[in-house]
């Protein structure tokens, strides 16, 4: 049973819901939840987009550092993997997938933001990697996500000084991609994906699978895995649908199935 992430879902739309009072802290269970949650949410045909979401006042202030503070290098090898394990199975959704970002998302928490396609904060949001202040550095996408995001100068100053961005300054360099009043997040997340949903499932999955993996390879590299993705989606129901439904129809007007 789920104690920490709740998934809850309608209309297409699956709600990643973190529930650990008071803050959010991603502790051992919470990460595990999160990865269960993750390959529901990637393998379900009645889920096409996601939101993840702590709620109205706080995303998720960072990992349990009471679980830490003590621990020894050989248990944090192990618990490490495990909590870029489960972000990676939230960064590898085939589907769009956003973070609603309310109150803070530090440490842990903005890497779990990090692995969203897109990010929506509150005016009063506050982001940031206060690992440095610890003596640590961030162990779960940090160092990897944020600069392919804002590059790596920015990175590295929001890394090494571990400050706090408000919303807007976060929005002026790219680390998240809308900002609204704090009692809009959600609702603002929600409208973000709802076009989505009912858009072309396995396109979207193979246009996401392109980008994620081509950021990471040469251009030939990505080019070849662009050309594959694409000519597999000439075996989809959606693919005939939508091409069949633009020369009778014009554009826009297609119903896709998800097959």
């Amino acid at each position: 049973m789920s104690d920490f992430v709740k998934l809850e879902v309608a209309d297409g739309i699956a709600t990643m819901l973190l529930n650990r009072p008071p803050v959010n802290a991603l502790n051992d269970q919470l990460t595990g939840e999160l990865a269960e949650a993750a390959r529901v949410a990637d393998s379900s045909d009645e889920i096409r987009a996601v939101i993840i979401y702590g709620g109205a006042k706080v995303f998720a202030a960072g990992a349990d550092i009471t679980e830490m503070a003590e621990a020894s290098y050989a248990a944090m090898a192990t618990r490490s993997g495990r909590l870029q394990e489960s972000l990676g199975l939230v960064a590898g959704i085939g589907k769009p997938v956003v973070a609603a970002i309310t109150g803070y998302a530090l440490g842990g928490g903005l890497e779990l933001a990090l692995t969203a396609d897109f990010r929506v904060a509150g005016e009063g949001a506050r982001v940031g990697q206060p690992e440095i202040l610890l003596g640590v550095i961030p162990g779960a996408g940090g160092s990897q996500r944020l600069p392919r995001l804002v590059g790596p100068a920015r990175a590295k100053e929001i890394v090494f000084s571990g400050r706090m961005l408000k919303a807007a300054e976060a929005h002026a360099i790219g680390l998240v991609d809308r900002v609204v009043p704090d009692d809009s997040v959600y609702q603002a997340a929600a409208e973000m994906v709802k076009q989505y949903a009912a858009g072309p499932a396995l396109a979207l999955r193979a246009a996401k699978q392109a980008i994620d993996s081509g950021l990471g390879v040469d251009l030939a590299t990505g080019l070849e895995i662009e050309r594959v993705q694409f000519a597999a989606l000439f075996g989809t129901e959606d693919q005939r649908s939508g091409m069949r439904s633009f020369l009778a129809n014009g554009p826009g007007k297609a119903t896709f199935t998800g097959r």
